[in-house]
C-alpha cells in the first residue's frame, strides 16, 4: 500500500498584530516571547515605577494572570495595553492550573501579576510556579517594585540581615504567640498588616518583643500619603492607640533586641502600675503613674502593656 505524501505548504493563518504599549506618549513595539511562565512585578502605588521590561512582557503576553483584574485593567489601561487578563486568586483550583499549563505546553506565554509589587510575596501564584516546574515549562521573573525591600531601606534600620514574616495571626493570643517565636531572630523583622489591627498588633508585639526595640511603621508606600513612623515600639503603640488605624496598606519594620536597653525590673513601679490597672485603662493607667513618678510616659506605657498581657494570661 502506498503512502501518499502531501507536498503543499499548509497556508499560513492571520499573523498575530505586533504587541504595543505606550509610555511617554509614545508608541513602543514588544517583541514576542517565548512560551513560559512570566512572573511581573507591578507598582505597590506609583504608576511610574514600572520598568520597562515589565511593560514589554505584559504587552508581549497572550494573557496576563492577575489576583484581582480590576485593579491590574488600571496599570494596563494606562500604559495602552491590551493583552486579556484572566483571574487566578488565592481560590483558584487545580483544573484552572491544568488549563495554564495546557496553554503554555501549547506556545503561549503567560504573564503572573498579583495586585501590587513582586507576585508570590505574601500573593497567591505559589502553586502555579510550582506545577510550571514540574511541567519543565520555563520560568522568567520579571523583577521590579516590592513593599517588603521599599519599607525597609527607608526604616533606618540595620538591612544586612532581615526575617518577612508577612500577617501575622489576627487573634491576640495566636498572635503573640508567633511573636515570641520571632522574638530570638537575629535579624530586623518586616511585616504586613492590615490598618484596623494595627494599633493591637504594636501593643502586642511592644508586650512581647520588648517596648525598646526600635521600629517603623511604612504606610502607604510611594504614594501621594507615604508616611513612614519611626521610635520605639512602646511609643510607636501609645502613638496608634491615641490615633486610632491608619488608612492604606502598612508594613511594619523591627529591629533587634539590644542588651544594654534592657533595663532591670522596678518592682515599686511595676507595683504602682498594677494597682492603675485595677482601676483604669492601660492608657490611662500609664498616664497616671508617670505623673506620679515622674517616669517618661512612653516607658511606664511599654511596662502596662506587658503587665497588662501577662494578667491576661493568667485569667
Amino acid at each position: 500500500m502506498t503512502q501518499r505524501i502531501d507536498k503543499r505548504e499548509p497556508k499560513p493563518g492571520p499573523a498575530k498584530p505586533a504587541a504595543t504599549f505606550t509610555a511617554f506618549g509614545l508608541a513602543a513595539e514588544a517583541e514576542p516571547l517565548p512560551a513560559g511562565l512570566y512572573i511581573v512585578a507591578t507598582p505597590i502605588g506609583n504608576l511610574r515605577d514600572v520598568t520597562f521590561r515589565a511593560l514589554q512582557t505584559l504587552a508581549a503576553a497572550d494573557a496576563v494572570l492577575a489576583e484581582d483584574t480590576r485593579v491590574t485593567r488600571t496599570l494596563m489601561m494606562h500604559y495602552g495595553i491590551t493583552t486579556p487578563l484572566v483571574a487566578y486568586h488565592e481560590h483558584s483550583n487545580e483544573a484552572v492550573r491544568e488549563r495554564m499549563i495546557l496553554r503554555m505546553q501549547s506556545g503561549e506565554a503567560l504573564a503572573l501579576v498579583s495586585d501590587a509589587g513582586t507576585p508570590l510575596v505574601s500573593d497567591p501564584g505559589y502553586k502555579l510556579v510550582q506545577a510550571t516546574i514540574e511541567a519543565g515549562i520555563p520560568i522568567s521573573p520579571i523583577p521590579g517594585p516590592s513593599a517588603v525591600m521599599t519599607a525597609i531601606v527607608a526604616a533606618g534600620l540595620p538591612t544586612d540581615r532581615f526575617f518577612f514574616e508577612g500577617f501575622l495571626p489576627q487573634k491576640s493570643g495566636a498572635r503573640r504567640n508567633r511573636l515570641e517565636a520571632l522574638a530570638g531572630i537575629p535579624g530586623t523583622l518586616v511585616l504586613f498588616e492590615s490598618p484596623h489591627r494595627l494599633p493591637e498588633m504594636l501593643a502586642d508585639a511592644s508586650a512581647v518583643l520588648g517596648g525598646n526595640r526600635p521600629a517603623a511603621v511604612a504606610r502607604e508606600l510611594t504614594k501621594l500619603f507615604e508616611t513612614i513612623r519611626r521610635g520605639r515600639l512602646a511609643s510607636l503603640a501609645e502613638t496608634f492607640a491615641e490615633e486610632g488605624s491608619p488608612k492604606g496598606e502598612v508594613v511594619v519594620v523591627i529591629g533587634t533586641a539590644v542588651e544594654e536597653q534592657v533595663e532591670e525590673v522596678d518592682t515599686d513601679l511595676d507595683a504602682r502600675i498594677e494597682a492603675a490597672l485595677a482601676r483604669h485603662s492601660i492608657k490611662d493607667a500609664a498616664a497616671l503613674v508617670a505623673d506620679e513618678t515622674g517616669q517618661k510616659k512612653r516607658i511606664v506605657y511599654a511596662r502596662a502593656l506587658v503587665l497588662a498581657r501577662r494578667n491576661d494570661d493568667r485569667a
